[in-house]
């Protein structure tokens, strides 16, 4: 007989990550490389065992093979577990045939069974593409001093960013009495960031309901959330402050990188008693050449620099040949620069190889002018990649 848990995690990443172009042509957005040594799943799952949460079903969908192999069976973040621990749950065949997840809050429906069988009072709902830190246990217990039925984390953003988001308009006490996904005018700052709280009995009711509508987009922003609050459930903002980033766009994951290089960074990967766990392997040394010159950068293990670093994030097994210069940008794993090329503001994917002489980007007038070059792509001896361009295996 299963012993109850007090809250479950169900973690959505089955996400194609379209604004990622190629650097999701092979994988899902979950499981792209942030900061080195991390993928972006390290996140929600580092949070979620700090936080005391040893029960989490991450929902995959797109491009699952190298999430469902990293992820494994959940050693890195401490959720191996016999009863409990992380489980991967993919779109399944029930008796009426194989159905895709159609959108967040059916995903969701889909998995109530996995949900039930822990039997728990609390359903945290966690997204698999944003950066930050949080302690889902403190959000957990304003869930309960309010006597809420739902609770949404929130973060202040501008005016100007508001329209991306969205929207709720709360009481001084917290309390939810407006939500507008992605309103054109928003009439508040507070964004959400993704992140729900439900009592599990009336996230199932809701869930139910929402099914057996044929017009549902089956989406908790769209569908989920507002039908709670037009029935006036009791439904509370928790505000979070820190750092927290989408980075589902390629500038913004550009840009999640450099503010680990800032003077004060916000988010420490650094901070053992909030570590962020991952699984990389063994941690080769780091060599650098007599002539190499690295400055406000972060070298990843087995990293072989011989040229010129400057601030840049590096994954493991980097080589950068004499004569070769990497300004503002970020290489994962297994990447070649040879003698001579450049490369500025740029992403380069995993086992990228830059040919001798070769340039990638030049500079970065505007967000869109990141270059990005796709996993396994080798650019040719003297080549110039122009700014922006996305070069993706055939």
């Amino acid at each position: 007989m299963f012993k109850k848990k007090e809250c479950v995690a169900m973690l959505l990443a089955g996400g194609q990550g379209s604004r990622l172009y190629a650097l999701t042509q092979k994988t899902a957005k979950p499981s792209v490389s942030y900061g080195g040594k991390y993928r972006i799943i390290d996140f929600p799952l580092s949070n979620c065992v700090n936080s005391g949460i040893d029960t989490v079903g991450v929902l995959t969908q797109y491009q699952p093979l190298l999430l469902n192999d990293y992820i494994g069976n959940g050693l890195p973040w401490d959720l191996d577990r016999t009863f409990g621990g992380v489980k991967i749950l993919p779109p399944y065949q029930g008796q009426g045939g194989a159905d895709w997840y159609k959108g967040t809050a059916n995903a969701i429906w889909q998995n109530m069974e996995f949900i039930n069988r822990y039997d728990p009072e609390y359903v945290i709902i966690l997204s698999g593409d944003h950066i930050y830190k949080m302690d889902y246990s403190k959000m957990l217990a304003f869930h309960k001093q309010k006597g809420a039925d739902c609770t949404i984390a929130v973060l202040q953003v501008s005016l100007e960013e508001a329209s991306r988001f969205g929207i709720m308009s709360a009481n001084e006490d917290g309390s939810i009495y407006k939500f507008t996904e992605k309103p054109k005018n928003p009439d508040s700052t507070l964004a959400s960031m993704g992140i729900y709280i439900f009592n599990r009995d009336k996230l199932q009711r809701y869930l139910e309901e929402d099914s057996k509508d044929p017009n549902s987009s089956n989406d908790f922003g769209k569908n989920i959330i507002p039908n709670m609050l037009a029935a006036k459930e009791k439904m509370f903002a928790y505000p979070f402050q820190g750092y927290w980033k989408d980075v589902g766009t390629i500038s913004s994951l550009w840009e999640a990188n450099m503010d680990l290089l800032a003077e004060k960074p916000e988010l420490t990967l650094l901070d053992e008693s909030w570590r962020i766990y991952s699984r990389h392997g063994a941690e080769a040394p780091q060599f650098l050449g007599e002539n190499a010159l690295v400055s406000n950068s972060s070298l990843t293990a087995g990293c072989e620099i011989y040229g010129i670093v400057r601030n840049s994030v590096l994954g493991p097994d980097v080589t950068v040949e004499e004569g070769a210069l990497v300004e503002d940008s970020v290489l994962m794993d297994n990447v070649t620069v040879k003698a001579g090329a450049t490369v500025r503001y740029s992403i380069l994917d995993s086992r990228v190889c830059i040919g001798e002489n070769a340039s990638v980007g030049t500079y970065r007038m505007s967000a869109s002018d990141i270059t990005v070059v796709g996993a396994d792509v080798k650019v040719a001896d003297g080549e110039k990649v122009p700014v922006g361009a996305m070069l993706s295996e055939a």
